[in-house]
């Protein structure tokens, strides 16, 4: 019998999975996985799990490079969670943190100021977009009630996401026609996030958009219109 035949998954075909450090057993993160996620963990060696708000599967590490190398999983008694013991690549938690669980409560909330990786400094390595999207594909992850203006984009659906794009778009030509380069400056940053997140709306990285640009180079305005009508 195999692990998934044993496994008791919810009526919308989830189990909770807890990440724990094999090296030292701390608890770095929980997440849920569907019987997909959990075959590919099996065959791949490393952790993938199941987004809700999304509604797919992803790798940990996907985009980050944080990868989790599985040592040992367990399931408990009832068979209805999993234990997923591992070596962390990096940070578990997207704030750079080493695990999620870096709050505490103690009449009120103390936080951790360490991080394991300055996420600052490793987008700064990369370009721009691609780690502005890296990102926003990452908060879509956080779970209810954690505050992110991304995830709450996200959680308003599309037309959320499609009328702040033409909110932004309508302050840049403002912006543009009142010859403020500073301000056009502002403005069109905040027209390419929300742009980046409809992409991340679609799973479409920037680099799809980078080989679009790429095959139009060099045709003449005319002659691309005339090449997506073929």
């Amino acid at each position: 019998m195999s692990l998934i035949d044993q496994l008791k998954f919810d009526d919308n075909g989830l189990i909770p999975a807890i990440t724990q450090d094999d090296a030292n057993g701390e608890v770095l993160m929980m997440a849920w996985m569907n019987a997909e996620a959990v075959e590919n963990t099996l065959e791949t060696g490393k952790v993938h799990y199941y987004s809700r708000s999304r509604q797919k599967q992803w790798m940990k590490g996907e985009s980050s490079g944080h990868v989790q190398i599985v040592k040992e999983i367990r399931f408990d008694c009832d068979n209805d969670c999993l234990l997923i013991k591992i070596d962390q690549q990096g940070a578990a938690c997207h704030t750079g943190q080493r695990s999620c669980f870096y709050r505490v409560w103690d009449g009120k909330v103390k936080e951790s100021s360490e991080k394991l990786v300055d996420v600052a400094a490793v987008y700064a390595r990369q370009d721009i977009l691609e780690a502005l999207y890296n990102i926003i594909q990452e908060r879509r992850q956080l779970a209810d009630g954690e505050k992110s203006y991304v995830k709450s984009l996200f959680d308003k659906g599309l037309d959320k996401i499609l009328g702040k794009i033409g909110e932004e778009a309508t302050e840049t030509a403002i912006a543009g026609k009142g010859g403020d380069t500073q301000e056009v400056i502002y403005e069109v940053a905040d027209l390419f996030f929300h742009v980046l997140v409809l992409l991340g709306y679609y799973d479409l990285p920037p680099e799809r958009i980078y080989s679009e640009l790429r095959r139009r180079f060099g045709l003449s305005g005319i002659e691309e219109k005339v090449s997506r009508s073929k």
